[in-house]
């Protein structure tokens, strides 16, 4: 995994594109980005497309799971914004992490980072501590489109080609005062151009399926 510390300076920008560029001279530029088969059914046309922006709001762990796909076939990919990041858990999830770059603290340079990393890597799931600017938003979703990368924001998004929101989350494992917390399910609410519809998301033993997915009830359609 190759790690930057917090940010001081944006003179350090320049050193992080060549550095990623001398390693993955090769970038993944077809129209569908490989993913995660078990997350297909969240997503228009089952797959992340090259260009576009995602919002997954209430679960770092559905947002990364989003690597897993690219990065074990050979994309490098990109986690900005994100200081509880553990490595295990993120094997766990299925993500390469010799194929990983991760900026933990980006500070004051997320956005431009999120930009910076865009034109290298396959997939940067990032999150942004302040408001981002409509102006900003289109610049960034301009070289999204001009590289052939994908976006995943943790939080809110105003160009999102799908919107993922956790409403419930339930984990077990545990026994009666005994045991480890192992699997989870989240109820996800998507809203996209199909519309907007829940789904059932599990992980188990390191895998990730929709194990069900339904019209969105109505409460959940009021609060659109």
């Amino acid at each position: 995994m190759f790690e930057y510390g917090r940010m001081s300076s944006a003179a350090s920008l320049p050193d992080l594109r060549q550095r990623i560029t001398e390693m993955q001279p090769l970038r993944i530029d077809e129209r569908a980005l490989p993913t995660t088969p078990g997350l297909g059914a969240l997503l228009p046309g089952g797959a992340l497309r090259a260009g576009a922006a995602y919002s997954v709001q209430g679960s770092w762990q559905l947002a990364l799971a989003f690597l897993a796909e690219a990065s074990q076939g050979g994309a490098w990919c990109g986690v900005l914004g994100c200081p509880g990041f553990g490595a295990e858990a993120a094997v766990s999830l299925g993500i390469a992490l010799d194929r990983c770059v991760l900026i933990p603290e980006p500070g004051r340079h997320a956005l431009t980072l999120a930009g910076t990393l865009s034109e290298t890597l396959s997939i940067v799931v990032a999150r942004f501590d302040t408001r981002v600017s409509p102006a900003d938003i289109e610049r960034l979703a301009a070289r999204l489109r001009e590289h052939g990368s994908a976006l995943v924001v943790v939080g809110e998004w105003a160009r999102s080609e799908s919107r993922l929101s956790v409403v419930a989350s339930r984990w077990t494992g545990l026994g009666a005062g005994h045991g480890t917390l192992t699997d989870r399910e989240l109820t996800v609410r998507s809203e996209d151009r199909r519309g907007t519809k829940q789904h059932s998301v599990r992980f188990e033993r390191g895998s990730v399926s929709v194990a069900r997915t339904q019209p969105a009830p109505l409460r959940a359609l009021r609060a659109v």
